[in-house]
């Protein structure tokens, strides 16, 4: 029987789905087998991480899961009675992975058992500069993936032959197998394994990818920065993970943004926020100043009186707002420049300046 999904990802069952998808994240990156050639243990691990992920991360599943659990792991059973559910008699050896046992139990593919012939969808992060998250920028992405045997065009079917009806489900794409359980006869419907669902098999495979319809490659895939991304966010490039088997759908790209932080810049959301320095006279008499924002140096003018950690508003020379022609703002906060050195005639006019100040 499967393992306890939770314990496999590394969580308590009371994990929210943000939890999930970041045991996902690290463990898929740790067990990769890109990073673990030949790791046979890691391949098996591997593989438990994505069916794990593949139930817990569909809340339908999930809950099906919490409720009928595994027999032997934390939920003490199939709880849908109160000595739980024995699933003992079951065969599960036409069953690829917990994911095709739940979409067998609760629906979803129904009878073709497609969805795991979709090719595996790749993630990976990358670190930009805040400016390149300012302006947007171009990047060249390289990893290991599955792409379509171009010797059969992803057909998995040497030139000239094709494929036939499979003959172990007689092209149904489903085998039945009656087993027994305290229950009695029990007939338990699963995704044929010659065939993986589809009903047909390559008449004469190719000799390339042995019928698979993919081979691996090094990859080189450009992608565009938007300018305006924010830490955290994902950008998904639609069919470029891994080519499915035989034609089928290809998986996702997920491209995680790191940003390195800019010493003079803090973002603030779609705003700016900085320092500026302006010096005494200007600030008890108003003057213009430059400020630097991330679209360069502009002029601002400071109204007489302008006292220390006052914030002036730049409109319209903040952040780039995704997927528009706006910006946000940049917020200046100001940091009164005192003198630390003066000249003769300068400390005379404020003293002059004091006297008439104390005798006001």
């Amino acid at each position: 029987m499967p393992k306890d999904l939770y314990a496999v990802l590394g969580l308590q069952r009371s994990a929210s789905l943000d939890d999930i998808k970041k045991a996902y994240r690290r463990l898929s990156k740790e067990l990769h087998p890109d990073r673990n050639k030949g790791d046979k243990t890691a391949e098996g691990r591997f593989k438990e991480v994505n069916e794990a992920y593949e139930v817990l991360s569909d809340p339908k599943k999930r809950q099906m899961y919490d409720q009928f659990g595994t027999k032997g792991g934390p939920s003490q059973g199939f709880s849908g009675g109160a000595q739980g559910f024995d699933f003992s008699g079951f065969d599960f050896s036409g069953v690829d992975g917990l994911s095709d046992l739940f979409e067998g139990f609760f629906g979803g593919r129904g009878t073709g058992g497609r969805g795991r012939d979709r090719g595996q969808d790749h993630e990976v992060e990358i670190q930009i500069p805040f400016m390149e998250a300012v302006n947007g920028a171009e990047k060249e992405l390289q990893f290991r993936r599955m792409r379509a045997c171009t010797s059969c065009s992803g057909a998995g079917v040497e030139t000239g032959s094709k494929h036939v009806t499979c003959k172990t489900c007689g092209g149904t794409g489903q085998v039945t197998r009656a087993s027994q359980s305290f229950f009695g006869t029990i007939q338990q419907r699963s995704v044929c394994s010659d065939c993986r669902g589809a009903g047909k098999v390559p008449e004469h495979r190719c000799k390339i990818c042995g019928g698979e319809g993919r081979v691996q490659e090094h990859a080189h895939v450009p992608v565009k920065i938007p300018p305006g991304i924010d830490e955290g966010q994902t950008l998904r490039l639609q069919g470029e993970g891994d080519a499915g088997r035989q034609g089928k759908e290809s998986g996702d790209l997920f491209v995680h943004i790191r940003i390195t932080p800019d010493p003079r810049f803090t973002r603030d959301g779609d705003d700016i926020r900085a320092n500026i320095v302006v010096p005494l006279i200007d600030a008890i008499l108003g003057g213009e100043v430059e400020v630097e924002t991330v679209h360069g140096s502009v002029k601002l003018e400071v109204a007489a009186g302008t006292q220390p950690g006052q914030v002036l508003r730049v409109h319209g020379k903040g952040m780039p707002i995704l997927s528009s022609s706006r910006f946000g703002d940049h917020y200046a906060q100001v940091q009164v420049e005192i003198p630390k050195k003066m000249r003769s005639a300068e400390r005379t006019l404020l003293e002059e300046w004091r006297k008439m100040q104390q005798a006001a």
